[in-house]
C-alpha cells in the first residue's frame, strides 16, 4: 500500500498545512516570545527522526525542555526537564505546529507513524519488517489516540500496521477530529 493508500491524502496534508501555517502564525509568533522569555534558548526545537523509508529528517516544534536536555525518547526523561510554558505547549498540542512545515515539505503527513529517533532501533526495525516505514510519519495517528507511547516498540508498530490497513480519507479525518476534541494525542512524546 504504502503512500498510495488513498488520492487525497497528499493533496489534503498540502492545503491543510499551508492554511494552518497562514492561520497559526500568530499563535506560534506568541509562543516563540512565550519560550523565548521565560527560558534561554531558541523557540525553535529541530531533532533528526525517521521518515518515509527509513530516510531521516530534521522535525521541528516549539522547544519545551531546557537547552541540554539529552536527546532521547520523552519517557526516560524527568519531568523536571521540562518548562512551565513547555507544560502549556504540550498539553494544548501547540508544540507540534512547526510540524506542518515538515508536512508542506512532504517530510511529514497529518496523520500517520509518529517519527522515532534513529536511536530507537527496535521500533525502526519493527516497522521495516511490518511495512510501516512506507509511510510518511504524522503529526498525530491511531497509536497517539490508544495513548500507546514509544515506550513499547513492538504494540506500537502492531497499531501503525492495523492504521496501514485502514488508511483513507474518511479514517485520517476521525483522527484529526480526535486528535483535536479528546486532547489524547500525545503518548509518543519524542523529547523535545
Amino acid at each position: 500500500m504504502g503512500e498510495g493508500t488513498y488520492g487525497m491524502k497528499r493533496p489534503l496534508d498540502v492545503a491543510v498545512s499551508v492554511l494552518g501555517l497562514l492561520i497559526l502564525s500568530p499563535v506560534v509568533f506568541a509562543a516563540l516570545l512565550a519560550i523565548r522569555c521565560t527560558s534561554p534558548g531558541p523557540g525553535i526545537f529541530s531533532q533528526e527522526r525517521v521518515g518515509r523509508n527509513g530516510v531521516s529528517f530534521r522535525c521541528h516544534k516549539l522547544r519545551t525542555m531546557y537547552v541540554g536536555t539529552a536527546s532521547m525518547p520523552t519517557h526516560e526523561v524527568s519531568a523536571s526537564r521540562i518548562t512551565t510554558v513547555g507544560r502549556f505547549l504540550r498539553r494544548t498540542k501547540l508544540d507540534e505546529l512547526p510540524q506542518l512545515w515538515n508536512v508542506l515539505k512532504g517530510e511529514m503527513s497529518l496523520v500517520g507513524p509518529r517519527p522515532c529517533l534513529p536511536e530507537q532501533t527496535a521500533l525502526v526495525e519493527a516497522r521495516r519488517r511490518l511495512g510501516v516505514d512506507a509511510l510518511r510519519p504524522g503529526i498525530t495517528g491511531l497509536a497517539q489516540l490508544r495513548g500507546i507511547d514509544m515506550a513499547d516498540p513492538a504494540r506500537l508498530a502492531g497499531i501503525d500496521v492495523e492504521y496501514l490497513a485502514a488508511a483513507s480519507l474518511p479514517t485520517d479525518l476521525g483522527i484529526l477530529i480526535q486528535t483535536v476534541i479528546s486532547g489524547e494525542a500525545r503518548g509518543d512524546r519524542a523529547r523535545n
